[in-house]
């Protein structure tokens, strides 16, 4: 699917970007190239001790920022496929700085979209997140403008030869600023906060949140919204998987968070095709014939009024699925040093 074919990741040296990296040089090793755009100079160095160009041809690192609308038309050239995971994505970092977040979010979005339409780029797969469906922060609300953003290119692409779609997912199981690692640090002081003992996540891994957007890459028509059916946790088996012996203290919900994460509202469930592995939530207005969409994607509605959050799921993690998650992916440099490190 990815051989021959010139891929660019916004956000490339970021937790997906680096998975996603290392799963398409896996799997595609005849990619023609593949670009890693990113503002960070540092992690661009990291990554390329990994990955060097000397031994991986088809790799490029690229310092840009999506803000930056002519560097990015520029990395775009040549280019078949962007997968944009690059977000400010911090939900009190952009209670504080919102205009950073929409700088970034929502006119970084529109400078993907219109790098995409003026380089005849065909492919392109944003990633979004839970927080954008019914947001009550700054940080879900500009991933839901984002999401609009994407799925509406599809109306501006004229004769374009070109498909935009979006992938949503919840919490990544260890990625930097999740919980998991804040518990694995905190259990050092023999506390753990909780918000609130109600709280519910959904999970997912990165090599799922990856597989996700192959899946898109490979399957979108345009203008789909991809939810996968993932499990939930709650955040006290979080806590009881890491350090049992730890003291649980209440703390309160933060500004900006929920109880249960939604990825699907009811106001979606309208619009929702269940695929199986995937739901889609399709555009109000397509412009493909529904009714081919359904019969070749063996698609079926969902019920009106359906939704599809954290609390209301049908499949939950355990505690001891927990801890074995926590072995298996998250990174080992979130353990700290014996003893702590023996509890896992």
């Amino acid at each position: 699917m990815l051989n021959n074919k010139s891929i660019l990741v916004t956000g490339g040296t970021g937790s997906f970007g680096k998975k996603f990296v290392e799963t398409v040089l896996t799997k595609y090793p005849d990619v023609r190239r593949l670009v890693i755009y990113s503002r960070d100079e540092l992690k661009q160095f990291e990554m390329s001790q990994t990955y060097p160009t000397a031994k991986y041809k088809a790799v490029r690192y690229f310092i840009g920022d999506v803000r930056d609308g002519e560097r990015l038309k520029r990395a775009c050239e040549g280019i078949d496929i962007i997968v944009h995971a690059a977000a400010l994505k911090q939900v009190p970092a952009a209670e504080y700085n919102p205009m950073e977040c929409i700088k970034t979010n929502v006119f970084g979005a529109e400078n993907v979209i219109n790098a995409a339409l003026d380089c005849g780029v065909k492919n392109v797969v944003a990633l979004s997140t839970d927080k954008a469906a019914a947001p009550i922060n700054l940080y879900g609300a500009t991933k839901l403008c984002s999401d609009k953003l994407f799925v509406a290119a599809n109306n501006m692409k004229g004769s374009r030869d070109i498909r935009f779609s979006v992938v949503r997912y919840g919490n990544v199981m260890g990625s930097r600023g999740s919980v998991i690692p804040f518990f694995l640090e905190k259990r050092k002081e023999g506390i753990l906060p909780i918000t609130d003992p109600a709280m519910t996540r959904f999970n997912i891994s990165l090599q799922e949140g990856v597989d996700l957007v192959l899946h898109a890459i490979a399957n979108a028509w345009g203008g789909e919204i991809f939810v996968p059916k993932i499990p939930s946790y709650r955040i006290t088996d979080v806590a009881e998987a890491i350090s049992p012996e730890c003291k649980k203290e209440v703390v309160g919900i933060r500004p900006g968070e929920k109880v249960h994460e939604e990825m699907i509202t009811a106001s979606d469930s309208f619009y929702t095709v269940d695929l199986g592995k995937y739901y889609a939530i399709l555009p109000q207005t397509p412009i493909w014939s529904l009714e081919d969409y359904m019969q070749k994607l063996n698609a079926h509605k969902v019920l009106p009024g359906f939704t599809y959050d954290s609390g209301n799921n049908e499949e939950w993690l355990t505690v001891e699925q927990i801890r074995e998650l926590i072995k298996v992916h998250v990174d080992a440099d979130f353990f700290p040093a014996t003893p702590y490190k023996s509890v896992l």
